[in-house]
């Protein structure tokens, strides 16, 4: 009875903290939509809509409807799904290596996304005839996929042995794979002209102003199935916080969990970087944040991440668009110079309380 009970109490919280974070998703949602170098209001922007549904052409202008259908409602939508993959994946790995200071560029991921990224900007422009028309503007994007998986998986089959995952082998192969990543990054740079150094440098603090349907068509599904599916394993991760003997005399197979947490992390990671750059702290700080409020029970955790990244990335992206308008800071560099100093908060409160 007092297991029932509780099990009835947690779940009303959990329900309660994620329709809160639902909430304030929205309203940064609306405020996003409303502000911008072209101003747009809510009853504006309700009429635009109307109007793609069939209603009546009246109560805005051709420029607002333009703007928020192929400019700012992809860029948010974008925004809101990689915020989500990547504080998922990060959440979903603290769990898995039971080390709040991991994120996904321990696995080697984002190095791998950047170094088949530069290759494709620096050398892409060698295509010609067929391949060039095939490739077009997805080359870039499913280079740095495929870079991404490519690394993990690497790293993943470095770190499997005996039939198991050693976390510790596995870390120190992501290390090394971010070291000879950026070692050739640095290779191939050296045979960059001035414009493609350029383009990846933009490309490496990361940018959401290249968001179009046609994109995030193509990397939707990449980043929102493994997106959702790793929120699915809060129970078996729980499980594994108690460590994996623990987990294994629970009735969870282990393995086949730390191997669908590394290939889901990794795809829906992939695909963020792909198509916005290098995006740091969000799959850090997040998860760290939520676990201080609210608790380390991951059926919390996991969707309070894939909420709290859309909300914090949409924020960061409000603030790249605004403080200097018309230019745009890149969005990594604001994600970085927000997320640096709250994660060093966060650090000096742990020691305070004896938690590291």
């Amino acid at each position: 009875m007092l297991v029932s009970i509780h099990s009835r109490g947690a779940d009303s919280r959990t329900w309660f903290i994620l329709a809160g974070l639902s909430l304030l998703l929205l309203a940064v949602l609306l405020v996003s939509l409303w502000v911008g170098a072209v101003a747009i209001s809510g009853a504006e922007a309700l009429r635009i809509l109307w109007h793609q549904l069939g209603g009546a052409a009246e109560g805005f202008t051709l420029q607002q409807e333009r703007v928020l259908l192929y400019i700012r409602l992809p860029r948010l939508v974008l925004a809101m799904v990689v915020g989500a993959a990547l504080a998922v994946a990060g959440a979903s790995l603290q769990g898995l290596f039971r080390n709040p200071l991991v994120e996904p560029s321990l696995i080697g991921v984002s190095s791998g996304s950047a170094l088949f990224a530069v290759v494709a900007i620096v050398f892409g422009s060698a295509l010609s005839g067929f391949w060039a028309v095939l490739a077009g503007p997805y080359l870039l994007p499913v280079c740095a996929f495929t870079g991404g998986l490519i690394a993990t998986l690497t790293a993943y089959s470095l770190g499997h042995r005996s039939g198991k995952i050693d976390i510790t082998v596995l870390i120190l192969s992501g290390i090394a794979i971010n070291a000879l990543a950026g070692a050739l990054i640095g290779l191939v740079i050296c045979y960059a002209d001035d414009t493609a150094l350029r383009s990846f440098t933009f490309w490496s603090m990361g940018d959401l102003g290249g968001a179009s349907w046609q994109g995030i068509s193509l990397a939707l599904p990449m980043m929102l199935l493994p997106t959702l599916g790793l929120t699915l394993l809060g129970s078996k991760l729980n499980a594994l916080s108690l460590g994996e003997a623990e987990a294994y005399h629970l009735g969870v197979n282990v393995e086949q969990v730390k191997y669908l947490i590394i290939l889901l992390s990794s795809m829906a990671v992939g695909a963020a970087v792909s198509l916005t750059g290098t995006i740091g702290f969000i799959g850090l700080v997040v998860p760290h944040i939520l676990r201080m409020a609210f608790g380390p029970d991951h059926h919390v955790v996991l969707p309070g991440s894939m909420l709290a990244g859309a909300i914090v990335l949409l924020l960061a992206d409000l603030f790249a668009r605004t403080v200097a308008a018309p230019s745009e800071i890149p969005i990594g560099i604001v994600t970085a110079l927000l997320g640096a100093p709250v994660f060093i908060w966060l650090l000096l409160s742990a020691k305070k309380k004896h938690i590291i």
